[in-house]
């Protein structure tokens, strides 16, 4: 099974995530498929701190891929801030 989620970088207390499609059985900062963007929890406020590529997203959900609990709520945090299109 295919899941989308974080992989942990960045320094001690300074996390970065990944945003990646990887296989299930696979470790969480392991072999992955796919990198989708990145979320930095400690972003200034001039920072970007959430960058996702939607389409690819739904390409992979369309495809079975699985959203962990955190992605699925980042997903709906960065649709929410997205301007509507007209």
């Amino acid at each position: 099974m295919v899941v989308i989620r974080l992989t942990r970088g960045g320094a001690k207390k300074r996390p970065f995530y990944h945003i990646v499609v990887a296989h299930k059985q696979n470790r969480r900062d392991g072999q992955f498929i796919e990198r989708l963007g990145y979320f930095n929890p400690i972003a200034a406020s001039n920072e970007v701190g959430l960058t996702l590529a939607a389409e690819r997203i739904d390409f992979w959900k369309q495809q079975g891929a699985a959203l962990s609990p955190t992605v699925a709520r980042l997903v709906k945090q960065h649709a929410a801030r997205q301007p509507a299109a007209a």
